[in-house]
C-alpha cells in the first residue's frame, strides 16, 4: 500500500530490567516493558486521575540490544521508536491469542536513555563501551554510486 506508515514513538519508564535471550545464531533479543501514564483532573470531583498503559517492546537490532542489556534498568525513563506489530500464538489449551508489540527490527529503530542521573549511575557501575544513544536506520542496499 503506497503512502502508509507504521512508526511508534514512546517515552516512558521501564517496569523491569530488560529480559535478554539469544537466538540459535547467538543474536540477542531484548524484551522491555514500558509504562506510559496519562493524567487529568476529574471534572466533577477535581480529583487528579491517572491511567497507566503498559507496552511490550522487542529489540532485534543487535547494537541497540547490546546497549539495552548493558545500561537499561527498572525505573529508567527511555524513548523508543519502532513499528507496531501484532502476532498470533496459541496457549497451552490451543486457544488463539494475540500480542501487540513495538518492534525494533534489525536495521530500524531508536533507543535513548532520558534520565541523565540514572545514566551516570549505570555508567559508573558498568564501565560502558557505548553511549546511551543509539540510532540505527541503515539499509543493507549497496550505494548507487
Amino acid at each position: 500500500m503506497a503512502g502508509s506508515l507504521n512508526r511508534v514513538f514512546l517515552i516512558g519508564n521501564l517496569g523491569a530490567d530488560p529480559e535478554v535471550r539469544r537466538l540459535n545464531n547467538g543474536s540477542p533479543v531484548v524484551n522491555l516493558r514500558i509504562a506510559t501514564a496519562e493524567t487529568w483532573r476529574d471534572k466533577n470531583t477535581g480529583e487528579r486521575k491517572e491511567n497507566t498503559q503498559w507496552h511490550n517492546v522487542v529489540i532485534f537490532n543487535e547494537m541497540i540490544a547490546k546497549v539495552a542489556e548493558q545500561f537499561l534498568r527498572k525505573g529508567m525513563k527511555v524513548f523508543v521508536e519502532g513499528s507496531l506489530q501484532t502476532r498470533k500464538w496459541q496457549d497451552q489449551q490451543g486457544n488463539d491469542k494475540y500480542t501487540t508489540e513495538i518492534v525494533l527490527q534489525k536495521y530500524r529503530g531508536e533507543l535513548q536513555m532520558l534520565d541523565a542521573r540514572q545514566i551516570s549511575d549505570v555508567v559508573n557501575n558498568h564501565q560502558p563501551e557505548q553511549s546511551g544513544y543509539v540510532h540505527d536506520d541503515l539499509d543493507d542496499d549497496p550505494l548507487p554510486f
